[in-house]
């Protein structure tokens, strides 16, 4: 199906992310290093946005508990 919705906002951050730590890495370290950086993270972002996408669109909190019905309001 593909990325939908926020998430292809987070793809294009995770891409962009992965260039400029490419770009840093390059200049600080070297290619090999940079190449590693990049990488990991485009694995990583593509990881996060495909974990967080299955979980459904509008994530929503799941309450986890005992929840006890109190009270009927009858007309």
């Amino acid at each position: 199906m593909g990325i939908q919705g926020r998430y292809i906002y987070w793809a294009a951050a995770a891409v962009g992310g992965a260039i400029i730590g490419f770009i840093i890495a390059y200049c600080l370290i070297g290619f090999v290093a940079g190449l590693i950086v990049l990488s990991v993270s485009l694995c990583t972002g593509a990881a996060l946005v495909f974990f967080k996408q299955k979980k459904g669109l509008h994530t929503k909190k799941e309450d986890h508990g005992v929840f006890i019905f109190a009270y009927s309001r009858r007309m």
